[in-house]
């Protein structure tokens, strides 16, 4: 996956940190819509740096999409599916209502509590990696 980002200051020989504008489906575009109030926001992280990149250049940035869409998935699909396993089971074992729903939340927030632990592992293990791959 390529990007393109900003390059804020310079970390050592090799690396560089970043800003990379975030990225939503709607594509950003505020004139149109400004439903979302999400314009502007920036992630800061840390680039390899082998083109030479300086400060307040634009570059392109690669980042691992297989890495990218691993955390994806696993951050918004598992509390999905707990939900609705959590839901499906207890529809086959109880009649209660309550207890379907009381069981597809628990779920739901196990699954939360799963994608913040994934998060964490990921952050501590530096996270995604990202390229400078050309100054634009």
């Amino acid at each position: 996956m390529t990007q393109i980002a900003t390059v804020e200051r310079i970390l050592d020989d090799t690396h560089a940190e970043i800003s990379v504008p975030r990225k939503s489906a709607c594509g950003h575009d505020c004139e149109e819509c400004a439903g979302c109030g999400v314009s502007g926001i920036s992630v800061y992280v840390k680039a390899l740096n082998t083109v030479g990149a300086r400060p307040g250049q634009k570059v392109v940035v690669e980042s691992d999409t297989k890495k990218m869409l691993k955390i994806v998935s696993f951050v918004y699909l598992i509390p999905v599916i707990l939900f609705l396993a959590g839901y499906l089971i207890m529809l086959a074992c109880s009649t209660s209502v309550a207890v379907q729903y009381t069981a597809a939340v628990a779920g739901a927030v196990l699954g939360i509590l799963l994608a913040i632990w994934y998060d964490r592992r990921v952050k501590a293990r530096g996270g995604l990696s990202f390229t400078i791959v050309r100054v634009f």
